[in-house]
């Protein structure tokens, strides 16, 4: 019975699981926490690792393991392989500007977003790598002179991993690499031009691997597998079927589908991401999830399941009552300082049932939102797979299917990120021309027909959302 392990990074915190290559079957695992914030020394990460490791009771007897983790985060080393300056994480906006002039800087406007629909299948906003490389190097020149590579955290933890300390040894895979805008899926190669263009001379990136590509070894010789983005992992771990749209609802919220086509949006808000098995992975990114649910439940003082059972107490679009939101500014849309907002708030709907609902929905129609985005870039779409912490919802997986307007399917909770680096290990491991085919307990089905008017509704209260500057 080899065993494999699977790794998830992620914003919140490091998930290890142990599992059977050839069952899947859980055999033991562990879980560390990271700090808070948009900025983490990545040495933070590191001993959230070993700690989550050695709560999973090691990885000595591994046969391969795979690290998947949060996508964007940009990482700088200098020439001796040490961390420049904490990394800037994915939802950290302070790019925008920079993301803005990456824009104009190939044509502006239309011209410019096609441009780079065009080079890398993504158009610039805060999240991705490259902006925050144009924000060092011109808010930090002395840290940006001092760097020799750059790479995403899930590059950083397996070269660590491997023991390696040469930066001709720091690897990726194409689903990490095609979230930095200096790789593109469609062509599977980097475009230093734009890394010349963002950072102002060209360094070292990491070597891009197959699905099945070797990136080091740990110290028991087992091999490390090219690890995944976090989104790429999930789907993997979920087992998501042709047509199966994954909606991640996590720190960030997500939709995205496994494609044989890369998608070209000009618009920006699909991005044309690589999946972990040599296709595409159109997918829409919102900043705002699970934490609306959190904030939420500390506005009314209230936990989880009393949230979820008052917003299944109240009607069907909350009597009008509309939350947008945008607590930590959006990414798509592309708004990195807007606030959230509140509209229709009268004295009927002015109680805690109704603005419970108003959450609920608020987070599910931006997620809405990225569906009709990616059907509309001519994405596939049967039902909808939902997964992640804020899948455990009640209120969330009974409302869902009405503005989705598909069947809901939930699996059991799981850390599918962790999984899907896990599948990606026994791939490596056994070998074959697909993943292994694990079993997995049926999911729990969710359906409802109608659509209530509160797309609609949030629609409009959406495009009265102001992005401010002066923020």
């Amino acid at each position: 019975m080899p065993l494999v392990a699977g790794i998830d990074s992620s914003t919140q915190s490091c998930k290890v699981v142990i599992r059977d290559a050839e069952t899947g079957k859980l055999v033991r695992q562990g879980r560390a926490s990271h700090p808070d914030g948009t900025e983490v020394h990545p040495d933070a990460w590191w001993t959230a690792l070993q700690q989550a490791i050695e709560e999973a009771g090691g990885l000595d007897d591994v046969a391969a393991a795979s690290v998947a983790g949060q996508q964007h985060g940009m990482v700088v080393l200098d020439e001796t392989g040490a961390v420049v300056r904490p990394a800037l994480l994915w939802n950290d906006t302070r790019s925008a500007g920079a993301a803005a002039d990456l824009i104009d800087d190939l044509g502006g406007g239309d011209v410019g977003r096609q441009a780079w629909v065009d080079a890398v299948g993504i158009v610039p906003v805060a999240s991705f790598t490259l902006t925050k490389l144009r924000w060092l190097a011109r808010t930090e020149p002395e840290n940006a002179a001092r760097v020799a590579a750059v790479c995403l955290p899930h590059d950083w933890l397996t070269w660590k991993l491997s023991g390696a300390r040469g930066l001709d040894a720091l690897r990726t895979d194409r689903s990490d690499a095609s979230g930095t805008l200096y790789w593109s899926a469609a062509t599977d190669q980097y475009r230093p031009d734009l890394l010349e263009l963002g950072f102002g001379r060209r360094i070292v990136t990491p070597e891009v691997l197959g699905p099945t590509g070797i990136a080091g070894h740990l110290p028991n010789g087992a091999p490390l597998g090219p690890g995944a983005g976090d989104n790429a992992a999930a789907g993997l771990g979920a087992g998501a079927a042709t047509g199966d749209v994954v909606v991640s609802i996590g720190t960030s919220g997500t939709v995205f589908v496994a494609s044989d086509v890369a998608p070209n949006d000009p618009t920006g808000t699909v991005a044309g991401f690589a999946d972990t098995t040599g296709r595409f992975l159109p997918i829409v990114v919102t900043l705002n999830a699970a934490r609306v649910l959190d904030a939420a439940s500390k506005l009314l003082g209230v936990d989880h399941d009393e949230l979820s059972r008052l917003a299944l107490s109240a009607p069907a679009g909350a009597d009008g009552l509309v939350l947008i939101p945008y607590l930590e500014g959006e990414r798509t849309p592309n708004r990195p300082n807007a606030t959230g907002a509140v509209h229709g708030l009268t004295l009927r709907t002015s109680d805690p049932a109704h603005l419970a609902r108003a959450a609920v929905e608020g987070m599910l129609c931006a997620l809405a939102d990225g569906l009709d985005a990616l059907v509309q870039n001519g994405a596939a779409a049967n039902r909808i797979v939902l997964v992640g912490g804020g899948a455990r919802s009640e209120a969330v997986r009974r409302i869902a299917p009405a503005l989705f307007g598909l069947p809901v399917l939930v699996p059991p909770p799981g850390e599918y990120v962790a999984d899907g680096a896990a599948r990606q290990a026994a791939w490596v491991a056994i070998g074959g021309d697909a993943p292994p085919a694990w079993s997995a307990e049926p999911p729990e089905v969710y359906e409802d027909t109608s659509v209530p008017l509160i797309r609609g509704q949030y629609a409009a209260a959406r495009d009265a959302v102001i992005d401010r500057t002066d923020r």
